[in-house]
Formats: C-alpha cells, sequence, structure tokens
C-alpha cells in the first residue's frame, strides 16, 4: 500500500481528537494534536503514565518551528540540517502551546522530521503532533511494530499501516538544549 492513501484517515483522527499510532522517524510512537488537551491525556491514559510528563512534538519544517519558537539559534539550525540522526531540540519558552505538553521548567521538545511519511501526516494536518513512544510508561520502546504492547494497539484506532513488517531495530533521536547566551548541551547522543 502506497503510505499517501492511509494519510488521510490518520488525519481524520487527529483532527476528531483521537490519538494515532504510527512509524516516525525513529521508534514506532504514539501521536495526537500538539494544541488538544483531551487527546494528550488520552495519551497518558494509554501508556498509564502519570500525568505532566513532558513530550516530544513533531513539526513538518522550520516555517512550524518558527511560529512555535521565537529563538532559533544559527547552530540548531546548522544541527537540524547536518545531523546524521534524527534531532529531537528543547527549546525554552515556546509560544502558543498548552502549558499540559510543556515540561516542568516550561521547555519543550521539537523534531523536525525528515521522514517522508511523517511530514506528510504533519503537513496534512496543518498543526505539530505530540509523539511519544509506543509502550507502557516504564517499559522498554518498541524496536518495531510487532513490539507493541498489544494493550496499546487496541487502545488505538488509528493505526498506521506503513512499515509494520519492518523489524529493523530503531533507535531514539539524539537530544539537545538550546540555552540563550549559551552552547548546544547534547543530552542523549
Amino acid at each position: 500500500m502506497d503510505f499517501y492513501q492511509e494519510i488521510p484517515f490518520l488525519v481524520e483522527q487527529l483532527q476528531q481528537g483521537e490519538l494515532i499510532l504510527y512509524p516516525t522517524d525513529t521508534i514506532w510512537g504514539i501521536g495526537c494534536d500538539a494544541t488538544n488537551i483531551d487527546a494528550i491525556h488520552q495519551i497518558d491514559v494509554v501508556k498509564q503514565r502519570a500525568i505532566g510528563k513532558h513530550y516530544v512534538l513533531l513539526m513538518d519544517s522550520y516555517d512550524m518551528l518558527e511560529e512555535y519558537i521565537a529563538y532559533i539559534p544559527l547552530k540548531a539550525r546548522n544541527l537540524i540540517d547536518y545531523h546524521s540522526r534524527p534531532l529531537t531540540i528543547v527549546y525554552d519558552e515556546p509560544l502558543g502551546l498548552p502549558k499540559e505538553i510543556l515540561a516542568g521548567d516550561g521547555s519543550i521538545a521539537i523534531r523536525i522530521t525528515k521522514d517522508p511519511f511523517c511530514q506528510e501526516v504533519i503537513q496534512s494536518f496543518g498543526k505539530p503532533i505530540v509523539s511519544t513512544s509506543a509502550n507502557i510508561s516504564g517499559q522498554p520502546f518498541p524496536t518495531c511494530f510487532a513490539d507493541i504492547d498489544m494493550q496499546i494497539k487496541t487502545a488505538i484506532k488509528g493505526i498506521a499501516k506503513h512499515r509494520q513488517q519492518e523489524t529493523v531495530t530503531a533507535v531514539p533521536s539524539t537530544i539537545v538544549k538550546v540555552e540563550e547566551g549559551k552552547d548546544l548541551i547534547f543530552i542523549r547522543k
């Protein structure tokens, strides 16, 4: 199946405030509309995790990033462009995002995805999506679709078919923090 055929279904789920289960540029993730607080709370229920944990947002472009982040240092732009692995950057003082998805210090982790499938979902939806690993809280993250707990698969209606058959072991992204006036700080390499 051409992945473009399933994009409208996944976008419809996001628009209706539902969760999606989808392959990201790193590992399989649970996603939702990053501006829908009820959907964000649904993720906590499905993952059986404490409310108030921070999230990663996926965006499709610099243009979208600039809508939510006022200060993007040149070093961060260069890393996004040239880093060989997927890169998540933690930014301070995001704009227009619900406090429920921010870390305790008010920051937010964002990755501009380079994966064509994820880019198409986000472009078609028109807003950033929350992305969190498709596992029960405290359990190992799934390295492929087959590793995802059946409890999660049955709790989510919007499941992507794209890449379900892959068995390649996926790895999480590199995480970097931006602190104004300082160099970038690598949190996870």
